[in-house]
């Protein structure tokens, strides 16, 4: 399961939108594999783990409520450049400072998305599952993971436009 844990973290958070949730999610994730594992007959640890990490989500009580936290001071925070983000190869400070706000712009559509749509985005675009291994996490069938990938990437293009214009 370790070899995993970064993308149950990467879900967790993406499902949370806080990182201390995350946290407990994972950790608790964790726990319910390692104490289940004897029992883990399928073939795909990964989708396994992350199929728990949902469940662990799901039934915390911030996913449900909507509740999004922001911690005072967070280098997140919209608009908020920290000396990490003008240290990198190649790009000057301006350059630097352009990418990763666009990338905070991106990460902020993202989380503006439900929870139903920003779920599978995340699965197949950061975690490069397939169709399948989505559908077996979310328990629901291969067309509505299609369907709801389409109306995320959909909803992404026209946050994009709009904030073009």
């Amino acid at each position: 399961m370790l070899p995993h844990l970064d993308a149950a973290y990467n879900l967790a958070r993406w499902l949370m939108r806080d990182r201390a949730a995350a946290d407990d999610v994972v950790q608790e994730a964790m726990l319910r594999a390692l104490t289940y594992f004897a029992s883990f007959k399928g073939d795909n640890g990964r989708a396994w783990l992350l199929q728990i990490v949902r469940n662990t989500a799901y039934a915390s009580n911030a996913v449900h409520r909507g509740v999004q936290l922001v911690p005072i001071g967070d280098a997140e925070e919209p608009g908020v450049v920290t000396a990490d983000d003008l240290v990198a190869e190649g790009d000057d400070p301006e350059a630097t400072v352009m990418k990763s706000q666009g990338a905070r712009q991106v990460r902020g559509w993202i989380e503006a998305l439900p929870v139903e749509l920003r779920e599978p985005l995340v699965l197949r675009e950061m975690e490069e599952l397939s169709y399948k291994e989505i559908a077996d996490i979310t328990k629901i069938p291969i067309g509505t993971v299609m369907s709801r990938l389409w109306r995320a990437r959909r909803l992404l293009a026209q946050a994009a436009r709009s904030e073009a214009r």
